[in-house]
């Protein structure tokens, strides 16, 4: 059955177009692609995150839990401190990527992909078992919206929302508590855009009001974005997809996520698979020139034209005006500098490994 987040209406109302996307009906674009790309990278975008799952962990053995079910140390953040983890399989394969806040003593709070709700709430509460903790899916419960782009900050800061410290002091990567008029919220830093920005969890009941206050504070600055532009946004950035650049046949060294890995843990479910792993397969970046966009499930080709591995996402850069791909290939063809090939529909397209991200934005300076 196809779900709905607590938006939709607004959506419809605002002649969004739709398409499915992990079960649910999501807003696609309102507008082009790439208006609504360009407006995040110079302005700002508001975008409905709404079928993103909310995983809670509480309990007086949350942190020894989460060190054994996740692929790092989360025992080690701070409240208000969030991290990005991997929830893996006892192989090593990745189940699911996730960000992990801490909202206080004994509290977290996990957003794991909407396609891998049901998986990621079984894997961790069978992995609860033996500790005093509790588990509990509230996905239901939030919606979540996201305010992207350089003008984000200034939008928000003037919404009427209100936050228990100023938004200047949220550093990346952190979470603070606040209210919009008397609802209690959370806004977080850990965008998806390669741009700065929050996420804001407001209760479903509240979400509307929410998007309409956000909508009016930013004017003419604000542009309502779908998900098409939020996939090229996070493909410039070089940030993975799951079920593109991740997924249960991929490991945390072949993503070039074993910096996700905390090997000195003592034990951790995937471990044995995930730690000191060389891997045949390795994530790599490439560019090219011309128009042509390397696309899912290209071939890459080596010198000879022999098969050494695959595109896993590929567009032509809004931002830098040339197509870029990331691809899983053999391991002695990853240097930054080799040329390759993508077979496009018969016709050889050449690449150059590049190094990700491919677009970082410019950090503001004192």
């Amino acid at each position: 059955m196809t779900r709905e987040t607590p938006l939709h209406a607004v959506h419809e109302r605002l002649g969004a177009s739709f398409t499915d996307f992990a079960g649910y009906q999501m807003p696609v674009r309102y507008t082009s692609d790439l208006a609504e790309h360009h407006a995040v990278r110079h302005g700002a975008g508001l975008f409905d995150l709404s079928h993103m799952a909310e995983i809670e962990c509480q309990g007086s053995g949350v942190e020894a839990f989460l060190d054994y079910a996740l692929s790092n140390s989360l025992s080690a953040l701070v409240d208000g401190q969030a991290k990005y983890s991997l929830l893996l399989a006892e192989d090593g394969g990745v189940i699911d990527d996730l960000i992990v806040y801490r909202l206080g003593e004994h509290k977290y709070l996990i957003v794991a992909n909407a396609s891998n709700r049901d998986a990621a709430v079984q894997a961790l509460q069978a992995r609860s078992a033996g500790f005093d903790v509790q588990v509990s899916d509230t996905s239901d419960e939030w919606a979540l919206i996201a305010l992207q782009g350089p003008l984000a900050a200034g939008i928000l800061e003037a919404s009427p929302i209100t936050l228990e410290s100023p938004l200047a002091e949220l550093g990346y990567y952190r979470i603070v508590g606040g209210a919009f008029g008397s609802e209690p919220i959370l806004v977080a830093r850990t965008g998806y855009t390669g741009e700065d920005g929050m996420e804001i969890f407001v209760h479903s009941a509240h979400a509307e009001a929410l998007w309409k206050a956000l909508m009016e504070t930013g004017g003419d600055q604000l542009t309502l974005c779908g998900l098409a532009c939020r996939d090229t946004l996070r493909l410039e950035a070089g940030m993975p997809l799951y079920g593109h650049e991740l997924s249960r046949d991929v490991t945390p060294a072949q993503a070039g996520l074993a910096g996700v890995v905390v090997n000195a843990k003592e034990s951790f479910v995937g471990k044995d698979h995930a730690v000191g792993v060389k891997s045949s397969r390795v994530l790599v970046g490439l560019s090219a020139e011309g128009k042509r966009a390397p696309r899912a499930e290209y071939p890459v080709l080596d010198q000879e034209g022999a098969v050494i591995g695959e595109i896993t996402s590929g567009a032509l850069s809004p931002t830098l005006g040339f197509p870029i791909a990331m691809a899983y290939v053999e391991a002695a063809h990853r240097d930054v500098g080799t040329e390759l090939f993508v077979d496009v529909r018969g016709a050889s397209l050449p690449v150059t490994v590049t190094s990700l991200p491919f677009y970082s934005r410019k950090k503001v300076t004192s």
